[in-house]
């Protein structure tokens, strides 16, 4: 039996905090019903449905790349670190590799780019549940060490509120300081 793993990535386009991607393969004794990109689903949804692929997957696993390596590498060298790492942790190796986007890096396996994959191929779906609910919870977590930003309600992207706390308290440690936003405030 073919194992192919479905890839995805949550959290590129915000200011702050690290992005995770997630790696899972499916498997077909055990099936998810519902799986859909992660954008499109309730936040209660998705929590149900992380329960599922975590209990019935065959192997899944979430990996990040930090702020530092967001910095340091620009955001899609680091997400693209982050994929291989999420694959690389996989109890099992998988034959093949499915990922959201139109980029695959080198995972020592075949691997095949997906546009809107999260919402046409189950493995990507599961990857991208995992993903969304592990950065969310990263950063509610971040909030509470770093209060007056509100990043556990906005998840680090660039809200009116956002940048008004950006304004007002300057960029924490957990801020993308390569991105423009928080750049131009460390510049001005």
């Amino acid at each position: 039996m073919q194992r192919v793993a479905g890839v995805d990535e949550a959290g590129r386009g915000p200011l702050a905090g690290p992005v995770a991607a997630a790696a899972v393969i499916l498997d077909a004794a055990h099936p998810i019903l519902g799986l859909d990109d992660s954008k499109r689903l309730s936040p209660g949804r998705r929590a149900v449905l992380e329960g599922e692929i975590r209990d019935k997957a065959l192997a899944w696993a979430v990996a990040w790349a930090e702020v530092a390596e967001i910095d340091a590498l620009n955001i899609l060298q680091a997400t693209l670190l982050a994929m291989r790492r999420a694959v690389s942790a996989l109890d099992v190796p998988p034959h093949q590799v499915l990922v959201d986007g139109n980029r695959c890096p080198d995972f020592g396996c075949p691997a095949l780019a997906i546009v809107g994959g999260d919402a046409r191929i189950a493995a990507i779906s599961a990857a991208s549940i995992l993903a969304k609910e592990a950065r969310d919870r990263e950063l509610v977590r971040l909030d509470a060490l770093h209060p007056g930003y509100g990043l556990a309600r906005h998840k680090g992207y660039p809200t009116a509120a956002h940048m008004e706390a950006l304004g007002r308290l300057g960029p924490s440690p957990v801020h993308r300081r390569s991105f423009g936003p928080v750049r131009a405030l460390l510049d001005g």
